[in-house]
């Protein structure tokens, strides 16, 4: 296995009859304000550093196996890393401190957005115990780096992850039949694990809330190539270590013109299609959820660095997203500046032209839909519906007997509830709130936290564990 992300040596059968023109992303009538970002490895590395640097126009961040923002801090001297690539992969990664003033020092400086942005952004967080690449350290920094912004009154607004055996991957339901690749825990191309979890339907309902079924037959909509040189002007894609096309998936009801949403989907090293095809462009998991749900997912496109870019000091031999300065070996690389985040940003741009979901009216109607989606040793993940017109929710806990008691505010349908006893069955109940007043308690759900874990040191030989908390 390549050292630093993937390595992938079977071929994938690409399925007929999909699109495969390739013409600049449509302008379609999507929100901009409901635009969000996930990754895995090297993607979500890309993922946090794009959602520090914009974070108020993204309503949610998902960061499967990767770590916390300007991880690397140092730069490249010709093809040597210089800075913190192995300690952001190995472990331990650097001081949360040193991560958070700089992000300070990049706020106050403009080169991205404020951090006041953050308090309210979903965010997603998974690590597998058997993940043999990025070490669980790396991935507590990225989690303790939001708790940083987030801060008490936003805690609820982050869920991590952290108790199935899940090896280095993007953890996936199951293959379509005939494809029969990896188990849950293994640490092998193309790093898409089944593990019966559907990481992807976790991250969009987390951010979005409760979200109609994915679909489970053919897809009604179309996965499209797009050209991403215009992204990238005046540069040519491949100075910014970018592919010539990306994909997107859009659904026939975004295609006919109803209000839709905007998710980016950043494939890990040596994930990208020029290596596997459409492994993690068909098969990650977001589409089906998409195609339910109105929701436009883009997936940009890395490339190896050719010759010339290597003469030119850009060291990427895997297709990784620029993590660790190898585009032009400064800072840049984690703000707004970045060439790859520019790109990522002229993207959605140019998706989302200004689109806006018409404000409902308070009805004082109570939250529907409500459910826990994931469960961890210590944590539940509780979603449901916007209700019309509420400005916020109160969540309401019991545990056993006791009466119900608030477990916290958030603003969006998302509810991450941290900090819980392990094996222990919770109820919830939500409460709309508007200045006008407050809504009747919505409908009340049960839900238990996983047993703990057996303890295990050494990714790769951790048991496998199921089930995996609420039904995937």
């Amino acid at each position: 296995m390549a050292r630093c992300g993937f390595g992938y040596s079977l071929a994938i059968l690409l399925l007929a009859g999909r699109a495969a023109t390739a013409d600049g992303l449509p302008a379609l009538n999507a929100d901009p304000a409901q635009s969000s970002i996930s990754g895995i490895s090297s993607g979500a590395f890309m993922a946090v550093q794009f959602a520090v640097a914009w974070s108020s126009t993204l309503a949610g961040v998902g960061v499967i196996t990767g770590g916390p923002y300007y991880c690397f801090e140092g730069n490249l001297v010709g093809f040597v890393p210089t800075g913190n690539v192995l300690p952001c992969m190995d472990g331990p990664p650097p001081d949360l401190a040193a991560l958070t003033d700089k992000t300070d020092q990049l706020a106050a400086a403009g080169a991205i957005d404020s951090t006041d942005y953050l308090r309210k952004l979903k965010v997603y967080l998974f690590h597998g115990s058997n993940d043999k690449v990025i070490a669980r350290s790396v991935s507590d920094a990225a989690a303790g780096y939001f708790r940083h912004y987030l801060g008490d009154a936003g805690a609820p607004n982050l869920f991590y992850q952290d108790s199935l055996a899940a090896g280095h991957s993007q953890p996936i339901r199951t293959y379509p039949p005939g494809l029969g690749l990896n188990g849950c825990t293994d640490n092998a191309t193309p790093f898409m694990d089944q593990c019966g979890y559907d990481a992807a339907g976790v991250v969009l309902r987390h951010i979005y809330g409760a979200l109609a079924p994915r679909q489970e037959g053919k897809l009604g909509g179309q996965m499209l190539k797009f050209d991403q040189a215009p992204y990238t002007a005046p540069f040519q894609p491949d100075t910014d270590s970018l592919a010539a096309q990306g994909w997107y998936y859009l659904p026939q009801a975004c295609r006919d013109g109803a209000t839709c949403r905007v998710h980016v989907a950043l494939h890990g090293c040596e994930q990208d299609a020029g290596q596997i095809h459409r492994h993690y462009v068909d098969y990650a998991g977001y589409n089906e959820w998409a195609d339910t749900n109105g929701i436009v997912v883009l997936y940009p496109q890395t490339a190896v660095s050719d010759f010339a870019a290597l003469v030119a000091g850009q060291y990427n031999l895997e297709a990784c997203w620029d993590w660790f300065a190898y585009l032009h070996h400064t800072d840049d690389y984690v703000t707004k500046s970045g060439r790859q985040i520019a790109a990522i940003k002229a993207m959605l741009d140019a998706v989302t032209h200004g689109a806006a979901a018409p404000a409902a009216a308070w009805t004082g109607a109570a939250p529907a839909g409500v459910a826990v989606i994931d469960a961890s040793a210590s944590a539940l993940d509780l979603v449901w519906q916007p209700a019309p017109g509420a400005a916020g929710y109160r969540v309401e806990r019991a545990d056993g007997s006791a009466g119900f008691v608030p477990a916290g505010t958030v603003s969006g349908p998302s509810f991450g509830d941290g900090g819980l006893a392990s094996a222990t069955a919770y109820r919830y109940r939500v409460v709309a709130l508007n200045p006008a007043g407050e809504s009747p308690p919505s409908a009340i759900v049960t839900a238990a936290t996983l047993a703990l874990p057996p303890p295990c040191n050494n990714p790769g030989s951790c048991p496998l564990v199921t089930p995996f908390g609420p039904a995937q």
